[in-house]
This record gives C-alpha cells, structure tokens and sequence, in this order.
C-alpha cells in the first residue's frame, strides 16, 4: 500500500517581516508555500495565498491529489493567482493577440491586487462587493466610459470562465455603465488646410527630445524640412486613407501600389486591431506624395521597425499629431485627435453618396453596425432615400370627400 504524502506549509518572509525567521508564522500576511517527498525527492510548490487557513484547504485537496484519492471538484480551492495564470494560457492556446493578452493581464492584475488588499486570495473569495468595490476604481484610471465598458467585458470573461471550471459557485454580477459616445467630428476644409499648415511651425519648434537624441548620438536626427514632409504623408495618408494612427504609422512600402495605365494609387493592408483586409484608392497627389517619403528603414514610410509598435504609435501622436493639432487650434471631444482624420474620410465618402456597405469595408470594420453607429446620419444615400420616400406621399396626398347634410322640412 501506498505511504500517505505528508504536504507542510511553511511561509517565505518579504523583507521587513516582523515574524522573520519563523518558518510556521501563522499571523504574518506573506506567502504561503507547501513541501512534501514523493519517491524519495523532495517537491517545493507555492500555496497561490498567504492566508494559513486557506493554505490548509489547498494542503488537503493536494493530499488527496497525490495521495491518489479522489477529491469532489466542488471542494477544489483555486488560488486566484493561478486561476489568472491558467485563464492567460487558455488565451494563448486560442490564438488571442499579445496586445489583448497585455490587456487581460493589466485588468486582472490589478484585480488580484484588488482582492489582496481585501484579504481574498482564491476564486471562491470573490463576491459581488469585491467586484463592485473594485470597478467603482476605474472611473480614475480609465476616464472613457467606452473603455470601462471594455473592461467590464474582459472581467466576465474571466469570472465566466471560473464558473465554468466550477471554481465559482455562481458569477458575481459586474455593474454595467452607461456609455456616452463621442460625437462624430469630421474636419472642415478649413481645419484640415490649418493642420497641413501647422506641421512646418510645430517641427520647427522642436522637440526636445529630438534635440537630446541628436546631442546624443543614439539615432539619425531628420533634418527638418526632410521631417516635416514625413509628418505631412503622414496626416495625409490617414485622411484619405480612413486607416487608424497605429495602421498608418507601420503601413509597409509594398502596400502601395501604382496603377500606371490608369493614373491609380492603391493601399492595400490589414488593421492591426481587427486583422480585416482593407483596399483604398489614394488620389494621385497623394500617392506622389507619400512615395517621396524618406525613412532610415527602408519597408516602411514612417516607422523605424524597433521597438514595439503601440509604443511608437504613442510616440509619434505625442511627439507630433497631437501638437500639430494643437497648433491649428483644432480640438476633439471624447476621441483621441487622430481619429477625426478617420471620421473625415468616412463622413466625404457618405456625404458624397458612397453607401455605408462599402464605407464600412473600407474602414475594415468587420460588422455594418459598427460603422452605422457612428456615422449612420452621414450617409446620403440613405437620407436621399427617406426623402424621397417622404416626398412621394406629399402627391399621393387625397382631401376626404365633404359629408353632405341633410335639410329638414321646412327648413
């Protein structure tokens, strides 16, 4: 018969511990940590809590585990870090992109930190207060309701998928929020010329950091006039191509295209944020006029190729989109400026008559409806077809018959 296996619980002291030096501190708060021999080697495991108690749960349910007895899934204990660490793999194996696995993890660690404050170190801890006190902390850190609305989906997911691997007796409800969606702001004539007008004044004031890199040594430093054509391709690029700022930053040279016999240029990529194809004719000023753009890494226009690409899109909207804007004194209320070079190019193609079908495919929107929600009053196709509709009842239009009235006698 096989030897019972005897886990013991003993805690690692962080720095500073006043129980330092006492392996078996029951009072202490840090972490909690199993040993045991199995065939004569000796295992060492993190317990996931630094409640004692809790850790004595967890010791039991791994008695039995290695012990070989069975042990009722409902009395499991998972610890909530590894119940995060196993819900990431699980977005691994699936496919999820690095940037919404960076997502989760920033979401879920601050929801362990959360609990830890609170004392709760496994799943089962987790309650409606706890959930509620917590998102009632993102009003702070996430000021766009739109995001905390997106936050709010990423934590279900994660209580979901407790549930279903029956760590959770039930989900704790997450308040919902009221999204106020920024207006649609496409630019005027009059804006867009400021900005192109802008872009000279603001690289020619500088940045210092550009004047530290180039006292440096670290990189190239772009003469100016060079520097400000790029910047120039580059707000360009994004008004007449609809392409977010992260797309039109690592937009490759080999996505341009050049149609000779009909005088056409054509990008043809993919959005980074939802992988949909996208093809967009460029007029041929613009075309010409992105060609000419000079950058030290010859695949791209605008991007040098290091470093991660969201950290060089935030770069380059604070280095110069956003003082651009600034410049010509054109604002945005809700989104982030850049996007209203995207609305602009919607909003032409709709006023224009171009139907909302074909908009949304050229924004690489991967649903109609989100293309309706935002710019749905814009559409003129539409608008001509309501007014048309409502116009054709105006002739249509009978007066009711008059009644005839009945004359007495001797009237």
């Amino acid at each position: 018969m096989t030897a019972p296996i005897i886990l013991t619980i003993f805690v690692r002291h962080t720095p500073g511990c006043k129980y330092a030096g006492d392996e078996f501190a029951k009072r202490c708060a840090c972490r909690k940590h199993f040993r045991w021999t199995a065939s004569g080697i000796q295992h060492r495991r993190t317990a996931g809590t630094r409640s004692w108690t809790e850790a004595e749960t967890i010791k039991r349910n791994l008695e039995d585990q290695l012990s070989g007895r069975t042990v009722p899934q409902a009395e499991i204990v998972r610890s909530l870090t590894d119940a995060i660490e196993v819900f990431i793999r699980d977005k691994r194996v699936q496919g999820v992109t690095q940037g919404v696995i960076n997502k989760y993890t920033l979401l879920l660690g601050r929801l362990r930190a959360h609990c830890e404050g609170r004392k709760v170190y496994t799943v089962r801890g987790i309650t409606r207060e706890v959930i509620t006190d917590f998102c009632a902390t993102w009003e702070t850190l996430y000021p766009s309701s739109l995001t905390r609305s997106k936050l709010r989906e990423r934590l279900r997911s994660f209580l979901r998928y407790c549930y279903e691997a029956e760590w959770l007796e039930r989900i704790p409800p997450v308040p919902k929020f009221k999204i106020n969606e920024p207006e649609t702001q496409p630019l005027t004539p009059d804006e867009y010329d400021r900005l192109l007008a802008a872009v000279p004044i603001v690289v020619a004031k500088g940045d210092p950091r550009r004047q530290s890199d180039r006292n440096s040594g670290r990189r190239p430093f772009d003469d100016e006039e060079v520097l400000a054509r790029r910047v120039r391709a580059f707000l360009q690029s994004m008004r007449w191509t609809g392409l977010a700022i992260r797309d039109t930053l690592t937009l490759r040279r080999d996505a341009l295209t050049q149609d000779t016999k009909n005088g056409l240029y054509r990008v043809t990529t993919k959005r980074a944020k939802t992988g949909t194809p996208v093809s967009v004719p460029l007029p041929p000023d613009v075309g010409a006029e992105l060609l000419a753009v000079s950058n030290e890494n010859p695949e791209y226009f605008f991007w040098s190729g290091k470093g991660a690409p969201q950290s060089a899109t935030s770069n380059w909207g604070q280095r110069y989109i956003a003082p651009v804007f600034k410049e010509a004194k054109v604002f945005s209320a809700g989104n982030m400026v850049s996007h209203r070079l995207r609305d602009t190019f919607a909003v032409d193609l709709l006023s224009k008559g171009v139907p909302m079908e074909e908009v949304s495919r050229l924004l690489g929107h991967t649903s109609i409806r989100t293309t309706e929600k935002s710019y749905a009053k814009w559409s003129k196709g539409r608008q001509d077809r309501v007014d048309a509709l409502v116009t054709g009842t105006w002739a249509k239009k009978t007066l009711p018959a008059p009644r005839n009235r009945a004359v007495g006698v001797g009237a």
